[in-house]
């Protein structure tokens, strides 16, 4: 464990949360102290959500931990149950209070409590969040569901979403959807919407679909081995992919009902002329393992894309994503510091990033545009409009999002052909934003182009953040350097200084600026 800015999970026990939250009649008791409560936040402010957590904290202090705090865990457990009356309670403690060993399991066993107590054992210290939601999810299968008679027509089980997820609301509509095409009905979705009574009925379908690998595939396997229930195991976010998933579906019951491909307009516009403008662009992708699985493939074969780094943040799927790298020919970056990935990124010097929250931040202090694929992500990721990522429709959803980053070939061309304009040169303001009056282009201040990516940085201060410490842009080079498009010309900054301090030039030229073109072209 260690202090940070930010991080790509938190500790098991908010992954525990996610599950709880995600279904109804289920309550979590946690022993944590108070300062542990600041999980609600995520879900009522980030994922804007009309009710709270279901969750009922100890909240012990530090005058309590002098004295038996065993006491407060039991009588949080006896409230939670009165005033919520669930189907069933899971119980564990926080990071903190993993501390103290006071076996919430083993306090909630011995009270009598009318319905189903859970434990949930979750190592704060050795795992992370999505462990916590698969782990939960696996306990409460495990405890609950049962051999059932199948159901008349074939159905299955939608398994994997939880609260907090990245679009997991619309994805099960739109997946809901395309199974009832094939011919397949829904029996259980879980563990979003589902009570502990419905988990019961897991057993009643054929199969199930894993929908996300890093919060049910756990459960996914013990259902395959104790009740006989195979599972799917493609991930149908993308064009190729949802065709994979169909044909597996199809394998699996042997149906042959075939969904609607008319609304599908990725393929076409990917091979559009406004869009071949896409094809080649250099890209970074970095997320949870599986839609980073996706997205590589959809960024290569499906938008023409040229893969140039990949990694995940969740260790448990290293395994799946360094194979990945080595099928694009890359060496895969699993971590969970975000200054590495940004020195990763920075290193690539991609002209597109897609990531989480944290890249897009990344991308914005790089001057790199980012379009969002993968959890954490910000409020601003859970829209009030229609927006999944599987399916067909999911397919048309992914290419808005990764094309309204870039600059289309005909903005480009526009933005050089106005570049001496005195609306549109460089150092001029948004026209759009109110108030706004522009600097004749004679008076505008020369600023450096690592200035303008960063937003408003100093010169000199530019200078040392790409180590050009030595060689100074003559104006006629920076003047050349700002016809080169905005979204590489960092990239065309930093290999020119690095060439000229190669070359021991301590003046950057027009020259300069052609001949580190040449060199870095060879």
């Amino acid at each position: 464990m260690k202090l940070t800015v930010w991080t790509y999970e938190g500790p098991p026990h908010v992954g525990a949360m996610r599950v709880a939250t995600g279904m109804k009649g289920l309550h979590y008791v946690l022993h944590a102290p108070q300062g542990d409560t600041y999980a609600d936040l995520l879900f009522t402010m980030i994922e804007r959500r009309n009710h709270r957590p279901p969750v009922t904290y100890t909240t012990f202090q530090a005058r309590d931990l002098g004295s038996d705090t065993a006491h407060l865990f039991k009588d949080a457990c006896r409230d939670a149950y009165e005033r919520f009356k669930p189907e069933a309670l899971i119980v564990g403690a926080s990071c903190t209070a993993e501390l103290i060993q006071d076996d919430p399991g083993g306090l909630a066993e011995t009270m009598g409590i009318p319905v189903p107590v859970i434990p949930l054992e979750l190592p704060s210290y050795q795992r992370k969040e999505y462990f916590g939601c698969d782990e939960t999810f696996f306990q409460i299968t495990r405890a609950l569901a049962r051999q059932m008679d199948k159901t008349d027509r074939i159905t299955c089980n939608i398994l994997g979403p939880t609260g907090l997820g990245f679009r997991h609301r619309d994805d099960v509509e739109e997946l809901t959807g395309l199974l009832s095409e094939i011919g397949v009905d829904v029996n259980v979705v879980a563990p979003m919407g589902a009570t502990p009574t419905d988990i019961t009925k897991l057993g009643q379908a054929h199969f199930n679909v894993m929908l996300y690998p890093e919060t049910c595939e756990a459960a996914c396997r013990y259902l395959e081995r104790e009740l006989g229930m195979p599972y799917t195991k493609t991930v149908p976010i993308g064009v190729g992919a949802t065709r994979d998933f169909i044909a597996e579906v199809q394998a699996l019951t042997g149906l042959t009902g075939q969904p609607d491909e008319s609304r599908l307009r990725l393929p076409w516009w990917s091979a559009s002329v406004d869009s071949t403008y896409l094809t080649g662009k250099r890209v970074f992708l970095f997320g949870d393992a599986t839609h980073v699985k996706t997205s590589a493939r959809i960024a290569r074969d499906e938008m023409g894309f040229e893969v140039v780094g990949l990694g995940c943040y969740n260790r448990e799927f290293a395994r799946d994503i360094r194979a990945l790298a080595k099928e694009f020919g890359l060496e895969a970056l699993i971590t969970d510091d975000y200054l590495e990935v940004e020195k990763a990124i920075e290193d690539a010097a991609p002209e597109m990033i897609l990531g989480t929250q944290m890249e897009r931040h990344i991308g914005k202090r790089l001057g790199i545009p980012c379009a969002v694929i993968s959890a954490p992500v910000h409020v601003q990721d859970f829209p009030a409009r229609y927006s999944p990522q599987v399916g067909f429709e999911g397919a048309n959803v992914i290419f808005d999002t990764w094309i309204h980053p870039l600059v289309m070939g005909l903005e480009e061309h526009l933005l050089a052909m106005f570049r001496e304009d005195f609306e549109f040169h460089d150092a001029a303001g948004p026209s759009h934003h109110g108030g706004h009056a522009p600097k004749p282009l004679e008076e505008a201040p020369a600023t450096s182009v690592a200035a303008e990516a960063e937003g408003s940085m100093p010169e000199d201060t530019a200078a040392r953040s790409t180590g050009s410490d030595v060689a100074v842009w003559l104006a006629d080079a920076e003047k050349e350097l700002k016809k080169i498009p905005f979204f590489v010309r960092g990239k065309a900054k930093r290999n020119t200084e690095k060439y000229a301090l190669e070359q021991g030039v301590t003046e950057i030229s027009v020259d300069t600026l052609y001949e580190a073109k040449a060199h870095y072209a060879r």
